[in-house]
């Protein structure tokens, strides 16, 4: 592990980029962005597109480490390259900026009120190759929409079981049970989603840390144990679906929460506009995202 990215990760100010869509929203992320599905005709033509969107938003002048801790990237922009270097050796060497991995392969259907992750036979490969690609730590999704006991027992049981596996091949994982913002019992299902979370939590040896991935809570400075527990580098948060502005402002609510937006740093974001429109707009997000996440 890179000592000085773990420093960076654990005390930095700032907040991380959520650069992950995978292959299933990506033609959504792209359409937000100004390029429709009949702009690309296969895969291949549809993921040039979105490393170019991507490669746009990393290389501005205000996506660095004043304002952004680190990033996390799809599989196939860790093997793509930006400027000539693969894309997390850009974001270190260039930016200052710590590369994270989604390694997820999606969700399974939903049941018991929950969408646990699809089995991953090879993450072991995927692990390898992220350590050859010098990323520090990767981030996995599960999604909760009901207050159902064993389902979000079930989540939490599968990332940590997961993320043992991640611990074991030298990276930081971060842990992601999204708790969906349009849940009519959301703020029951994070009661029980923090106690699965602690339960796993005091168990880890101490030299098992990990990270947390969290919709942002209902109840004000609910996570604060997760926040200061031994055992956890940082608590980040998604936006799930809030607009930047809304989003923003429950984040100022939570001491200790940083954000890890996807949607909100790309709003108004548009494939039409100029460098000097295009860099204004991103300066404009991280500046906001930024002050939220400090504050």
């Amino acid at each position: 592990m890179n000592q000085e990215q773990f420093e960076l990760v654990k005390n930095g100010k700032g907040f991380i980029a959520a650069l992950d869509q995978s292959g299933g929203s990506t033609p959504k992320a792209l359409a937000q962005y100004g390029v429709p599905e009949d702009s690309y005709s296969n895969e291949d033509e549809m993921y040039d597109l979105i490393h170019e969107m991507r490669t746009r938003v990393i290389t501005a002048p205000a996506f660095n480490s004043e304002s952004i801790i680190g990033a996390i990237l799809f599989e196939h922009t860790m093997d793509r390259k930006v400027e000539g270097k693969y894309t997390p050796d850009y974001l270190w060497e260039e930016k200052g900026v710590v590369p994270f991995l989604k390694v997820d392969k999606g969700l399974a259907e939903e049941e018991n009120g929950v969408q646990l992750m699809k089995p991953n036979p090879g993450l072991d490969d995927l692990l390898k190759r992220a350590n050859e690609r010098n990323v520090f730590g990767t981030k996995m999704r599960s999604v909760i929409n009901q207050a159902n006991a064993d389902g979000i027992k079930k989540v939490v049981d599968q990332q940590f079981e997961v993320a043992d596996q991640i611990l074991a091949a030298g990276l930081v994982p971060i842990i992601e049970p999204e708790v969906n913002i349009h849940s009519e019992d959301k703020a029951e299902s994070e009661e029980i989603l923090k106690k699965e979370i602690l339960d796993h939590l005091d168990k880890l040896s101490e030299d098992k840390n990990v990270m947390l991935k969290l919709s942002i809570p209902t109840v004000d400075n609910f996570y604060k144990e997760l926040i200061d527990h031994p055992r956890v580098v940082r608590v980040v948060a998604l936006s799930g679906g809030y607009s930047r502005d809304e989003a923003n402002l429950k984040l100022t609510a939570n001491n200790g929460l940083i954000a890890s937006f996807s949607r909100g740093l790309s709003e108004g974001l548009n494939a039409s506009q100029s460098d000097e429109e295009f860099n204004t707009m991103i300066q404009e997000s991280v500046k906001t995202i930024y002050l939220a996440s400090i504050t």
